[in-house]
């Protein structure tokens, strides 16, 4: 098979009075209502929220204020926790993601997430991108060998591992294990990511690597990250929605551009986290 000719879609940073926010802004997934409870404890309650289409949107905000909760929700991977209740609405592009009758493989196909601590499985680095493709049904050798090249050329480690795909995966430095698990879900070819934290278990070279990648995945991806790292938000993100802690639950404080968050804020709380 001919080497593939793909090469990962880089975007230079711009300041926040420079950035190339999108030119329509066109929601893709739209949050209504929403609330979160873990038994009795709320973890977020009546977020509303609409998240755009190629566009990267950072959740920022204190711990225990439902950011994760409210990723982890957007796929349904919250229906893997017992005692875990949603009410609300999320509606992704034709899809109303909590109906009953929603296919929950293919949402998270469509919808993939990165976690914080990477978490490669314990086989070669060419069976950690292999694996979840057999389990999606691509079966042709030529098709397995073309779609894995892609992935780890679009988070630049193809070069850094070709010669040494049949080795653990695990051997890997954290910030190409992180990267190596990105790879793993875009191969699948999602149309939104979800990044909890992504580098907060990274020194600070790979963070920056990191952080570049998921600036180049603008406008092929629409991308949510959870950050507690505001200088991240206000480096990478389009829009950044602020979360916070009232009488006991997560509540959505603020949304909007990155740069109005970040400068002109509305809320006297977002000024004063934005502003340390």
């Amino acid at each position: 098979m001919k080497p593939s000719t793909s090469t990962p879609v880089t975007q230079p940073w711009f300041p926040l009075e420079q950035r190339p926010v999108c030119c329509v802004p066109k929601p893709l997934i739209d949050v209504d209502q929403l609330s979160l409870h873990y038994g009795q404890k709320p973890a977020f309650q009546n977020v509303t929220l609409s998240i755009n289409q190629g566009c990267i949107t950072a959740l920022v905000g204190p711990s225990g204020c439902g950011k994760t909760s409210f990723l982890t929700a957007l796929n349904r991977l919250t229906d893997l926790i017992a005692g875990c209740r949603l009410s609300g609405h999320i509606r992704f592009d034709d899809l109303e993601v909590l109906a009953p009758q929603t296919d929950v493989i293919r949402l998270r196909r469509r919808v993939g997430m990165i976690f914080q601590k990477p978490n490669p499985f314990p086989f070669s680095i060419w069976k950690n991108l292999e694996f979840p493709l057999r389990e999606h049904g691509v079966r042709d050798r030529e098709q397995l060998a073309g779609t894995i090249e892609t992935g780890l050329r679009d988070v630049g480690l193809w070069d850094e591992v070709k010669d040494r795909l049949d080795s653990p995966a695990l051997a890997l430095s954290g910030g190409q294990q992180q990267r190596l698990c990105m790879a793993r879900t875009l191969v699948l070819s999602p149309e939104v990511l979800l990044l909890d934290e992504p580098c907060s278990a990274l020194d600070p070279l790979s963070s920056g690597v990191v952080e570049d990648l998921i600036i180049g995945l603008r406008g092929r991806y629409t991308v949510l990250i959870v950050t507690h790292n505001l200088a991240q938000a206000r480096r990478i993100a389009d829009y950044t929605a602020l979360f916070w802690v009232h009488n006991g639950a997560g509540q959505l404080i603020e949304t909007g551009t990155a740069k109005q968050i970040f400068e002109e804020p509305r809320e006297m709380l977002t000024a004063a986290d934005v502003s340390g």
